[in-house]
């Protein structure tokens, strides 16, 4: 089973899963916020089409959680805006 961190946090999870998944195992709900309104978000259409999911996946911002499967050793963030500053642009 992998070890990734999760907002800094060490969590172990299922082979083979999501990133989505991941963060819904652990009882995260919306990683994301909106770049403009700060609104929460999450998985929405769950298949790679709505960009809702992103995260920020080993330093990289804009990676669609719900079609990334876990890698041991990712660390997830939460991602705020755009991801680049944790702004907006």
């Amino acid at each position: 089973m992998p070890e990734i961190i999760i907002d800094g946090r060490a969590v172990t999870v299922a082979d083979g899963v999501t990133v989505a998944a991941a963060l819904m195992s652990e009882g995260i709900r919306s990683w994301r916020t909106t770049r403009i309104a700060g609104n929460p978000r999450g998985v929405f259409c769950g298949m790679g089409v709505c960009f809702d999911c992103l995260v920020t996946l080993n330093g990289e911002p804009n990676v669609r959680a719900c079609i990334t499967p876990v890698e041991p050793g990712d660390v997830i963030d939460s991602q705020q805006g755009t991801g680049h500053d944790g702004g907006v642009s």
